[in-house]
């Protein structure tokens, strides 16, 4: 399922939608032409403006083009983007050459086309657009016509000046590309991930719901059975001893009464113990969460805290069930030989806690376990897999019915992890009711 996902669910997320292209080029367009309008009729400042409109209207002709041959909700594809893109830098790069190269203060806008990249196209046509950004740079910093001035005025800038406008655009450009790469390649990952909660959590909600489903196919099948079961008996009482038929009939009249007692069960399951079977004692909850993970060569200990009050007693929740079950294989996966899980409740909290005796968790992740793809596995444990999303999906089902999940390591170092889930007493009672307001 996680590669489903990343193979599925990430990939399109790369595609850049057309129109915001469109959009922001618009919006470049309308700040180039105020600009040149300004230095030139307003400050009357010389300045070729028939070549800077000449390479406005070639950004706005590509703005049409593109406009009329895809609809707005049209996706690129990388490469497609990274042209779009390739050309505005080259636009730009062009405006600033006849309009004094670095010693123009909008020579820093060569770093918006890189950070559109960054936030949304693979990270090695990023960097490609970088280097050409860099490259645009380092030349305007040498060719260039002189900067828009008073007519029969040269102003010229020191060369320090230009060295010190070259690295502004060089660091605002690798800086900012940075920031908007890892802002959004970590909203990605955790829009993956949710995803990927909401398969499990729907999984989990079919399994708990097949019992409503075997009764509403008991009511269902009631009907014709009860037909074929009178048809059966008629049949048997026309054809009496019958050498032929005889013990046919009765075997066919026996099995279908015994098909009605087994549906007969069924029903009565649901109509009287529906909402017995719908509420779970505490420690019939932790039973039902390690019973898959006895049989693995792992002892699983039961270690009870003294308690206070009545033990509180819940509603069934696939969630937490899913949630707690992830914590305690996890623990049997990295475990030496034991499995501790504890538990304690009071008037005020319910606490479940799960120990293990393996190595812990690594120091350097520990503050960032429960985040999307941050594995605790090492290359040859995760063969594939680890990608830190069963601890991601465990800690966010949890958190949605109000528990608070801390992980930490035995105070000895290498002595195991310990993983503590704590609810108020009402929120877990109330766990379904929030769940699926969540969800």
């Amino acid at each position: 399922m996680t590669s489903d996902i990343r193979s599925a669910g990430r990939l399109p997320s790369r595609h850049l939608r057309l129109n915001t292209l469109i959009r922001l080029r618009w919006l470049a367009i309308v700040g180039q032409s105020a600009a040149v309008l300004v230095v030139a009729y307003w400050l009357e400042f010389p300045m070729p403006v028939s070549l800077c409109f000449a390479l406005i209207a070639c950004s706005a002709w590509l703005n049409l083009l593109l406009a009329f041959r895809y609809p707005p909700t049209h996706r690129l594809q990388p490469a497609a983007a990274f042209g779009v893109l390739f050309f505005d830098s080259l636009q730009l790069a062009g405006l600033l050459y006849f309009t004094g190269g670095l010693t123009n203060p909008f020579a820093l806008l060569m770093t918006v086309p890189v950070v559109v990249s960054a936030s949304s196209l693979p990270l090695h046509l990023t960097a490609i657009l970088g280097l050409v950004t860099a490259a645009a740079a380092t030349g305007l910093a040498f060719f260039h016509l002189p900067l828009p001035w008073f007519e029969g005025d040269v102003l010229t800038m020191p060369f320090l000046y230009i060295a010190g406008m070259w690295m502004a655009v060089i660091s605002t450009t690798a800086f900012t590309a940075i920031y908007a790469w890892r802002v959004a390649e970590e909203a990605r990952q955790l829009a993956d991930a949710l995803t990927a909660t909401e398969l499990v959590l729907q999984r989990e909600q079919h399994l708990s719901a097949l019992d409503g489903l075997a009764a509403a196919a008991a009511h269902e099948l009631g009907t014709p059975l009860a037909t074929i079961a009178l048809v059966a008996k008629e049949l048997e009482r026309a054809l009496g001893a019958d050498p032929n038929f005889g013990e046919d009939m009765a075997l066919l009249r026996s099995q279908s009464e015994r098909c009605r007692e087994i549906l007969k069960r069924l029903t009565s399951l649901s109509s009287q113990g529906e909402e017995h079977m719908a509420r779970m004692p505490l420690t019939s909850l932790i039973e039902d969460v390690i019973a898959p993970h006895r049989d693995f060569g792992i002892t699983i200990k039961l270690d009870p805290a003294e308690s206070s009050g009545p033990e509180p007693i819940g509603r069934r929740n696939p969630g937490v069930i899913y949630g707690l079950g992830n914590l305690v294989e996890n623990a049997v996966d990295f475990a030496r030989s034991t499995v501790v899980v504890r538990w304690q409740w009071t008037e005020d909290e319910v606490t479940i806690g799960v120990v293990d005796d393996g190595p812990g968790f690594p120091a350097e992740i520990i503050d960032h376990i429960g985040e999307p793809y941050m594995t605790t596995r090492s290359a040859a444990q995760a063969g594939g897999g680890g990608l830190g999303l069963g601890l991601f999906i465990a800690k966010t089902l949890l958190e949605r019915s109000g528990a608070k999940v801390e992980f930490q390591n035995a105070p000895q170092p290498g002595k195991g992890a310990a993983v503590e889930v704590t609810w108020a007493r009402q929120a877990f009672l109330e766990a379904p009711a929030a769940l699926e307001a969540a969800h």
